[in-house]
């Protein structure tokens, strides 16, 4: 239990932030499993856009590593591009 104010408030904002960096971690993790499910590649790379710009935002706000992110995208390009 927290014995300050100051650290019962923070108590309550790490708890908000993070379900929001879990939400924001599914709906990539879903949007890439819909990428890859894909068989259509016009509209892969549609998706694939959409996919590499959450991921950077989630990158620029590191609720992912940079790295990972990169990585994740060289992975989802290969896919779409063996289509």
């Amino acid at each position: 239990m927290p014995q300050h104010k100051s650290a019962a408030k923070r108590v309550r904002q790490d708890e908000r932030r993070r379900l929001q960096n879990r939400q924001h971690k599914v709906r990539v993790r879903t949007m890439m499993k819909e990428l890859q499910a894909s068989t259509d590649r016009e509209a892969a790379e549609a998706k694939l856009n959409e996919v590499k710009a959450q991921l950077d935002r989630m990158a620029t706000r590191r609720i992912l590593h940079p790295n990972k992110a990169a990585n994740l995208k060289s992975q989802l390009e290969r896919h779409v591009q063996s289509l």
